[in-house]
């Protein structure tokens, strides 16, 4: 049994079934034993990829998206850029890239990274030393000022609530302890009424499975006043749908599917963004999309990109190009699986690759 195996057996043995939300912030982000906090899961090496990692167009793509928004704003004089959840910092390395093309963007922009893990810290310090970003723990500690924000497959990995429908009422699912008492299992509280979730989801079948993530939606809820407020922009791109229902619990370890109650802190543990919620609670802000990311990487031109980036190459390096432009967009593989959501001033334009 791991260590964070043995807390989370005492909590439940204390207190009884706790919620999977609860469970979730354990096994992600424990100080000492959180699965975020002791590793780099990013790469071949370890358990899942991103956008970012397969190739720089993509981030050269959404650095010109935050430079065209900026001017279109009218220049912020200084402005805050922060990237939510940076991983290795190789998606804002790249957006920097292509962004500090537009005259005065770069010596505008104030660069921080909303990250928790000690050990995700260390690579970004490396990957944007030359940017000399700063560190928040949590977007409210972000400067005033415009503010601009990337934040790719970030809200995925917030702890999220799942409850099943019971005619009239609803349940939530709770992990508790296996009847062998050896590992966990998932459980259910006893059914109550639920009328914020009869608002949210409406009229559902008896026996569908809701989620609800409450940290996601206390996130958009004040990135959409402070857009509001001072100016700026946010890109959420993840996985997911507008709306829905289903249980869309997963666990990753080494690239491959595992059990989410198993080994707590050694695996990945992800859902799928309902982006309605987020957009409903990001007002005042003005919401854009969603916008499916190979339609939305299409409209800014990555199919040109990946032409200039393979001109003059054969061989293996021709392939791995076009072999990234297809995962990055093709509908079959993340171009449909992936959305794209922006938030901006009410007044603001229309931004780039939310075209109707």
């Amino acid at each position: 049994m791991t260590p964070l195996a043995a807390l989370i057996r005492a909590r439940i043995t204390e207190a009884g079934p706790i919620a999977l939300a609860e469970y979730m912030s354990w096994c992600l982000g424990h100080p000492e034993h959180g699965y975020y906090m002791t590793r780099d899961p990013l790469g071949a090496a370890g358990d899942f990829t991103t956008a970012p990692e397969i190739s720089q167009m993509f981030g050269e793509l959404l650095g010109a998206w935050l430079a065209r928004v900026w001017l279109e704003q009218g220049r912020p004089s200084r402005f805050v850029l922060a990237e939510l959840g940076p991983g290795r910092g190789t998606l804002l390395r790249d957006a920097l890239r292509a962004a500090g093309r537009m005259p005065g963007f770069r010596e505008a922009a104030a660069l921080w990274l909303v990250e928790t893990s000690p050990v995700l810290r260390g690579v970004q310090a490396e990957t944007l030393a030359e940017a000399a970003p700063a560190w928040a723990s949590r977007v409210e500690e972000l400067p005033e000022g415009p503010l601009f924000v990337l934040a790719n497959e970030f809200f995925d990995a917030l702890p999220i609530r799942q409850f099943q429908r019971t005619d009239p009422l609803w349940r939530e699912r709770r992990v508790g302890l296996a009847p062998d008492g050896e590992g966990f299992a998932f459980t259910w509280a006893r059914p109550e009424a639920g009328p914020e979730l009869d608002q949210a989801f409406g009229p559902v079948p008896d026996g569908a499975i809701v989620e609800t993530n409450p940290v996601g939606a206390s996130i958009a809820g004040w990135l959409g006043a402070r857009i509001a407020a001072e100016g700026g922009a946010a890109l959420v791109i993840d996985y997911g749908a507008w709306d829905g229902t289903g249980d869309t619990l997963q666990a990753l370890r080494a690239h491959e599917p595992v059990d989410p109650l198993g080994d707590p802190g050694c695996a990945d543990l992800t859902a799928h963004v309902r982006f309605r919620a987020l957009a409903e609670t990001a007002g005042p802000a003005r919401t854009h999309g969603t916008v499916a990311q190979g339609v939305f990487l299409e409209r800014l031109g990555i199919t040109a990109r990946a032409q200039s980036l393979a001109r003059g190459k054969s061989g293996a390096a021709f392939q791995s190009i076009a072999a990234a432009h297809r995962r990055l967009t093709h509908p079959a593989e993340m171009g449909n699986l992936f959305q794209v959501l922006a938030l901006l001033p009410e007044t603001a334009a229309q931004p780039p690759g939310f075209e109707t």
